[in-house]
């Protein structure tokens, strides 16, 4: 079984490799530009063994208990590990233990939290992404009360962003986004990720080394990387389509 598994893997991500390398081609990056981030929720340790063994380096996971186990689990690999979903800043004590990247920093008291959580472990600093709602820009229908997922509005960016840069033990790596569901850039994701890098170059205002820009996945990677993404989160394409939840 470990066979297949590991067959259909690597031919997953060949397939979303070329997708990435012809992505790159045609905007004019180079293919060292953009980091490859698997997303492994719901999938078992035994695949991100499989997924070190094919030459996946930076791995993601958006709950902390099965972050934390798999983790714990592949210890001994040379990964580095993404938390993606949003974050309770009571759980930053854990997720500190073991991600590099936090890409769902959407608040100052995250900040804070996460900032006294890396100084009490005596860690290396946390790379940290300000998560940005696109649905929430200013004037969208629905920008204050929108459903379901985190993230600060684009006008809330910068203080987020300051606010790491003061913390004690974090580092401002860039900006993530999800292509927006509702408000003005539904079912355009190259507007929306254009919009993220034009945020991304203001941020730079405040932390000119924070370059990073997450976005794109499975489905709308190429989008992403024409825009600019440096990361882009791909689960279902490398790993499968994931069962419906009970």
């Amino acid at each position: 079984m470990n066979g297949a598994r590991a067959a259909e893997l690597a031919a997953n991500l060949a397939r979303v490799e070329e997708r990435v390398t012809r992505a790159c081609v045609t905007a004019g990056r180079a293919r060292e530009e953009v980091t490859l981030v698997v997303v492994t929720k719901t999938y078992p340790a035994e695949d991100v063994r499989l997924l070190a063994g094919l030459g996946v380096r930076h791995v993601a996971e958006n709950r902390d208990q099965e972050a934390a186990a798999k983790a714990a689990a592949c210890a001994d690999l040379p990964l580095k590990w993404h938390f993606v979903g949003q974050l309770q800043t009571n759980k930053a004590r854990s997720v500190v233990r073991y991600a590099d990247y936090v890409h769902s920093v959407d608040r100052v008291r995250l900040v804070s939290a996460l900032s006294s959580a890396v100084v009490n472990a005596g860690r290396a600093p946390l790379k940290c992404f300000v998560q940005v709602a696109l649905e929430k820009e200013e004037g969208a229908a629905g920008a204050e009360d929108g459903p379901g997922r985190g993230g600060a509005p684009p006008g809330g960016a910068a203080a987020v962003a300051a606010a790491v840069t003061e913390a004690p033990g974090l580092e401002l790596a860039g900006v993530m986004t999800v292509a927006p569901l509702s408000g003005p850039y539904a079912g355009a994701p190259a507007a929306a990720f254009a919009r993220l890098v034009n945020l991304a170059r203001d941020l730079r205002r405040v932390d000119p080394a924070a370059t990073m820009v997450s976005a794109g996945m499975s489905g709308d990677l190429e989008e992403a990387i024409a825009a600019g993404a440096t990361h882009v989160r791909v689960g279902t394409a490398v790993l499968g389509v994931r069962p419906a939840l009970r």
